[in-house]
């Protein structure tokens, strides 16, 4: 940390639909990023602002990735995150395929075309033990009101279908819900309207960030959910906030396809970093 005192920390700006993410490309040189310095980043006033950080690192793979809420937590997965990450390296690279690791698991993206980029996030984790819950329910039938359904999808997600997704009070349910003692590890809180055949409407509060305008390993469990309700196929069309991505869930996974932006680089500057650490 001292060197990025002394000189600054270079990062990235992306987001995939409004899902905002400050990447920090460490392949090079070793980063650390203490809880204090993860949230002043995060600070929209004061930093840059971010719904999630990801740090970029050699793995035994093309790359390995890292992911930090806002409030400094770690997440084993970011969707939209792995996306935009996973362009920028096809980008540098010119591969059309990637293997990437991260804490959920071993994750393979592609090139869709059209300026498309797909990631396969993983088998859904649907035994209460996996997801985690704190004690043996029914996965598909929360004991909460409402009666949402649990999934993991390398963290904890709990989804509301609703008549109207637009109409419930996002901050105030989402709050409630992220830190109900049925989740150890808290949860993001989805609702989701049908909108048609196989056509989901849906708003996402996420774990240890609050409101988003779109969240990929969301959109991955609401499709599962969506599935195992018998509401949808396995092909789902979802409309966030921030615009639409796709999910497939097949054989090997869950795909989630969908655009991605590299905003702007960028570089903390040395009065930042020791003023935040």
């Amino acid at each position: 940390m001292s060197d990025a005192i002394r000189i600054g920390l270079p990062f990235m700006k992306m987001h995939g639909l409004g899902n905002d993410f400050v990447v920090v490309d460490a392949r090079a040189r070793s980063v650390e990023l203490p809880v204090t310095l993860v949230r002043a980043i995060a600070d929209r006033r004061r930093g840059v602002g971010f719904d999630q950080l990801a740090v970029i690192t050699v793995g035994q793979a093309d790359a390995h990735l890292v992911f930090y809420n806002s409030d400094g937590s770690e997440s084993a997965a970011c969707g939209n995150a792995t996306r935009c990450i996973a362009r920028y390296l096809m980008d540098e690279t010119g591969k059309t395929d990637l293997t990437l690791t991260t804490a959920r698991g071993t994750l393979r993206a592609c090139d869709a075309g059209a300026g498309l980029t797909s990631v396969n996030m993983g088998r859904p984790q649907l035994d209460w033990r996996d997801i985690p819950l704190a004690h043996e329910v029914d996965t598909l039938a929360l004991p909460i009101d409402g009666a949402p359904v649990a999934t993991g999808m390398g963290n904890p997600h709990c989804t509301f279908f609703v008549e109207d997704a637009d109409e419930i009070d996002l901050a105030a349910r989402g709050a409630a819900i992220e830190t109900h003692a049925l989740f150890p590890e808290r949860t993001n809180v989805q609702f989701a309207s049908l909108m048609g055949p196989d056509h989901v409407r849906l708003r996402v509060w996420e774990r240890g960030a609050g409101i988003t305008l779109a969240s990929g390993s969301s959109s991955c469990a609401v499709a599962v959910a969506a599935v195992r309700r018998g509401l949808t196929g396995r092909e789902v069309r979802i409309d966030l906030d921030g615009g639409t991505l796709d999910i497939a869930w097949r054989d090997d996974g869950v795909w989630m396809t969908g655009p991605t932006m590299h905003v702007a680089d960028g570089q903390l500057t040395p009065e930042f970093m020791k003023a935040v650490t």
